[in-house]
């Protein structure tokens, strides 16, 4: 259970990150690449500690993000639509690891506050159920 609390505790250090990048005043290219970078690890260490709970706590294991998504809703930590919000979550992440252009760079930057949104009350209900 201690792993478990780590990685929410890591997720939410790397969420506050990504918030504070989002609060800048005036996005400049560097900080919307700074934001996306943040999100891409903010991301990463939300589902995993999502599906350490998962494994720890509810008895399910995943291995994909998509995955961990799918199961949180089956056990009510997401709604459908949050759990569809946090597969386009994912889709977003996948995105910006593999290509990189300004159209796709602008688009994402405009969804992140929304999606920085989900991952906090993702993390939050993880957090509430582990204590």
């Amino acid at each position: 259970m201690e792993r478990l609390k780590e990685r929410i505790e890591v997720a939410f250090r790397a969420l506050i990150t990504l918030e504070q990048v989002l609060q800048e005043s005036a996005p400049r290219k560097v900080v919307r690449d700074a934001a996306i970078q943040r999100f891409e690890y903010t991301v990463e260490a939300a589902w995993k500690a999502a599906q350490r709970y998962l494994q720890e706590v509810e008895g399910l294991r995943s291995g994909s993000p998509k995955g961990v998504v799918r199961a949180c809703f089956q056990v009510g930590l997401l709604s459908e639509e949050e759990s569809e919000l946090a597969l386009q979550i994912m889709d977003d992440r996948n995105l910006t690891v593999h290509t990189y252009n300004e159209p796709l760079a602008e688009a994402l930057f405009a969804r992140l506050p929304e999606h920085a949104r989900l991952i906090r009350q993702w993390l939050e209900r993880l957090a509430a159920r582990v204590q």
